[in-house]
């Protein structure tokens, strides 16, 4: 690299140089884009400024996606493991870490890294506790990316492979239009409260009233909870 005479490089130039010279295997491709998305800013992971599957399952979800296929490839494995599959989940507001939240690059790219392997809600609750006790009370958007990974959670156990939530409601698709208790399923579609229906598509939509990033993640979660109950009911009988 070369540079004019009396020019200094930017923090960040130096921040990506250091990160350059530290790669050099297999995958650091990925690392590099982590890398430089991080030092960068991440922006509006789930508004309507970004667009492809880093706005459908934010910066966690699609690492994590990344990171499997990075390591499905280096074990020759050409698909991902059934249990692992990682749902798209879109609410409409960022989920992350940030920067003026968590300073050090490498902690915050751990931090991911662990987070995308939780599954149940106390291991989720010790995490937050964690965050609390190293680095302060938690922002919006740690909060809501906490809720999104209980929701990715929720979102396997019911065998949804998509939600897309808004201010009228839910979205829902299934992975491979399989779900445990069809009969249980249809039924609560035909009592849900406000309205829902099926789409041509077999993509179930459910109306509500949510104006909020809160109010939204509240009304996902009760939605899967009660999906996961049903089909969890299948399996007992």
């Amino acid at each position: 690299m070369t540079l004019p005479v009396g020019r200094k490089l930017t923090v960040q130039a130096e921040r990506r140089l250091k990160v350059l010279q530290s790669l050099d295997t297999l995958g650091a491709g990925f690392q590099l884009a982590s890398h430089d998305l991080d030092i960068r800013g991440a922006g509006n992971l789930l508004g309507e400024e970004q667009s492809g599957h880093i706005k459908e399952v934010g910066f966690e979800l699609y690492q994590q996606m990344l990171e499997e296929a990075v390591e499905s490839l280096k074990a020759g494995i050409s698909e991902p493991v059934a249990d692992r599959w990682s749902p798209q989940i879109t609410i409409g507001t960022p989920v992350l870490i940030p920067e003026d939240y968590v300073t050090d690059l490498p902690v915050r790219l751990a931090l991911y890294r662990r987070l995308a392997e939780i599954e149940d809600d106390r291991a989720i609750e010790a995490f937050a506790a964690e965050l609390v006790d190293r680095f302060g009370p938690l922002p919006d958007e740690v909060e809501y990316l906490l809720q999104v990974v209980a929701i990715k959670s929720l979102c396997r156990r019911a065998n949804v492979e998509r939600i897309e939530v808004g201010p009228k409601g839910a979205v829902l698709a299934l992975r491979d239009n399989v779900f445990k208790n069809p009969d249980g399923l249809i039924a609560y579609i035909a009592k849900h409260p406000a309205g829902a229906r099926v789409r041509p598509d077999m993509k179930v939509v459910l109306f509500d009233e949510w104006d909020t990033p809160p109010e939204r993640l509240k009304g996902a979660t009760e939605i899967l909870r009660s999906l996961v109950a049903i089909a969890e009911r299948a399996k007992a009988a």
